[in-house]
């Protein structure tokens, strides 16, 4: 079976049903950069696909950056004076700012409202907070019930360890028929935040368990890290493997009901062609924007040291929903419907890039005989005969061995599929003849 026989025969429905039952799975853990949370992630991942997962060393010279201390956390509280938790960690694992230092004291209130992390244009909601590079304490809490921490005093605790140890990112590698390779990442460092981005995770997951058995021109790449410097550390360790990279898309925020968006790679490639044709010919509202150097891994992948042919796939992109890094962001922000509508979406500009071919026509000299080898019969039936026999014709005339089978779906405006078809027909009849 090859990508295009998936399209057909997937279940898309109960695809979206599994991908938001491991979301639901995946929810509770407290991830950051580094930690057991990571650890755990990936463990429950690897019981559906083939993980292999590193560990880089504390310390790690990264490009410029160099490998931080490890962090986790066991518990944290904030206790008033009848010495009720306030603020707990349990309750919520995005009441602790990231990287918190460990502490336990008894503080004054001016002195915790310093240490205090709160929305006020949305009072109900926790922020998410960190700080990875930076020695500090602090809790997030909703806005609403910060102005209730009247007393003088309170206790404080954030049982955490910052130490040295390890950075953990985790890789599935999918053998095709060639040894060039499409990357697919996404970020696992977010905890208790399901749009931003266990989405992205559940969804590459679940891509790579249905390539997996495939037959595949491509040879595919997953990679599960944490952002920023997951995608640096991983790019310093793999410079051998980059040139054979011929297209890449980062996973995030696949989750929500927004409208498709993609983000152009900086080089200008077949990925960003491939992305905006699929959503041209969708039927549905959709954005293009050109790269910026903001945002997720794309601007690592694409920095000007590598310059590789990435971009980026969402639905609502990061920090354009109130939600984002809220503790709104939660599993009623998502559903599994839109998680098997970003899943479609996926598989088709995976395989308009699988079927992305160049022909020559075996009878360039005119325009041959369609008629008698039945041809126009076969194209009848057809939902959209015109369609289908216009593309014949736009095939038999660009496939000269210089355009592909996207350049002549965009030359003549017709959906890939359609084009498709019409080459294989042409091809089965001995029209035409592939081309490397």
């Amino acid at each position: 079976m090859n990508v295009a026989e998936l399209r057909r025969t997937i279940d898309l429905t109960a695809a979206g049903e599994e991908m938001y039952g491991l979301i639901a799975e995946l929810y509770p853990i407290c991830r950051s950069i580094t930690g057991d949370g990571v650890r755990q992630t990936l463990a429950r991942l690897a019981r559906d696909i083939e993980l292999v997962c590193h560990e880089v060393p504390t310390g790690t010279r990264v490009f410029d950056w160099t490998v931080p201390r490890e962090w986790n956390i066991r518990d944290a509280w904030v206790k008033n004076a009848q010495g009720e938790r306030v603020i707990d960690f349990r309750r919520s694992n995005l009441h602790v700012l990231q990287y918190s230092t460990p502490v336990r004291r008894t503080v004054g209130v001016d002195e915790l409202r310093q240490h205090l992390h709160s929305i006020p244009e949305h009072p109900q909601w926790i922020p998410y907070r960190s700080s990875y590079y930076e020695d500090a304490w602090g809790f997030c809490i909703e806005h609403e019930r910060r102005a209730q921490l009247t007393d003088q005093a309170y206790e404080v605790c954030i049982d955490s360890r910052l130490e040295d140890g390890s950075l953990t990112y985790g890789e599935c590698a999918i053998a095709g028929g060639s040894d060039d390779e499409f990357l697919f990442s996404t970020h696992t460092c977010h905890p208790s935040l399901c749009n931003d981005n266990l989405s992205g995770v559940a969804l590459a997951a679940q891509l790579a368990k249905q390539l997996a058995p495939l037959e595949l021109r491509y040879s595919y790449r997953f990679l599960f890290i944490p952002g920023t410097i997951g995608s640096i550390t991983w790019l310093s360790r793999n410079a051998p493997r980059l040139s054979r990279i011929r297209h890449g898309l980062v996973v995030a925020c696949v989750g929500d009901g927004g409208a498709f968006r993609y983000k152009r790679s900086r080089c200008g490639a077949e990925i960003d062609r491939a992305s905006e044709h699929v959503l041209r010919h969708a039927g549905a509202d959709y954005e293009v924007r050109d790269f910026t150097p903001y945002g997720y891994d794309e601007r690592q992948y694409c920095s000007p040291g590598f310059d590789l042919p990435v971009g980026s796939l969402t639905r609502t992109p990061n920090d354009c929903f109130p939600e984002y890094h809220t503790s709104a962001d939660d599993l009623g922000f998502i559903t599994p419907r839109n998680l098997s509508e970003s899943l479609r979406c996926y598989l088709e500009v995976i395989d308009l890039v699988e079927s992305n071919r160049r022909y020559a026509s075996t009878n360039p000299k005119g325009e041959p005989h369609l008629g008698s080898r039945g041809l126009y019969r076969a194209v009848g039936g057809q939902p959209s005969p015109e369609r289908a026999q216009m593309a014949l014709l736009w095939v038999l005339n660009l496939s000269d061995g210089r355009h592909s089978l996207l350049d002549i779906a965009e030359r003549a405006q017709l959906d890939f599929d359609t084009v498709r078809h019409a080459a294989d027909l042409l091809a089965a009849h001995g029209l035409l003849a592939e081309r490397e």
